[in-house]
């Protein structure tokens, strides 16, 4: 299948990029696709959230009146969580959230979301980003050009300036083609990607 490489310039011509039926060419699989976007979006979560139970609140050791006699009701430590200072009734621990994802279905799920994009119009193919200057106004103008306003940007290679100028736009993320993961595709209404990411993202997932 081909898909148009748009430009920004008035003048140019218009070409075509020839994409693989095995990275786009594939059915929808909305169970795949939560499957790994709810296991990516899980392994990066920090899973450092502690508490204090009753044994390890410092202190309490001690009994502090008699079983009996007393009048009060019985207790056997201060630290009781019915106590104020007492740990947490169940205190939360460090856990790992990860999930077990195996490549094949790793790469299926990015498959049908390239895939789905495509067909939905919402993966858009360009020749580049002439950014020469860190300017948002160019970006704006670009992406004014293509008539999206809410993108996720893929560049091979984003150069400095292109990174300065797209950081305060609102709805618009910048990321390397290397780095592209199912979350961040789903993220975004609009998919911009550049041709020699587009190669690259090919070769990966082929």
């Amino acid at each position: 299948m081909e898909l148009e490489l748009q430009t920004f310039a008035s003048d140019s011509s218009s070409a075509q990029a020839v994409l693989s039926d095995e990275v786009f060419g594939r059915d929808y699989n909305e169970p795949l696709i939560h499957q790994v976007v709810t296991a990516f979006l899980a392994g990066g979560r920090s899973g450092t959230k502690a508490q204090k139970s009753r044994s390890d609140v410092r202190g309490g050791g001690r009994k502090p009146w008699a079983q009996k006699g007393s009048g009060r009701a019985r207790a056997g430590t201060s630290r009781s969580p019915i106590w104020r200072s007492g740990g947490a009734t169940f205190a939360a621990r460090p856990r790992d959230f990860s999930e077990k994802v195996n490549r094949k279905m790793y790469r299926g799920a990015m498959r049908s979301i390239l895939s789905e994009l495509l067909r939905k119009n919402r993966l858009i193919a360009v020749e580049g980003f002439p950014v020469d200057e860190p300017k948002t106004k160019i970006v704006i103008e670009c992406l004014k050009t293509l008539g999206v306003s809410d993108a996720l940007i893929i560049c091979s290679e984003p150069s400095e300036n292109l990174i300065l100028a797209t950081c305060n736009i609102p709805n618009i993320g910048l990321i390397e083609a290397a780095t592209i993961d199912p979350a961040v595709l789903v993220a975004f209404k609009n998919v911009i990607v550049t041709r020699e990411a587009l190669e690259e993202i090919e070769g990966m997932l082929k």
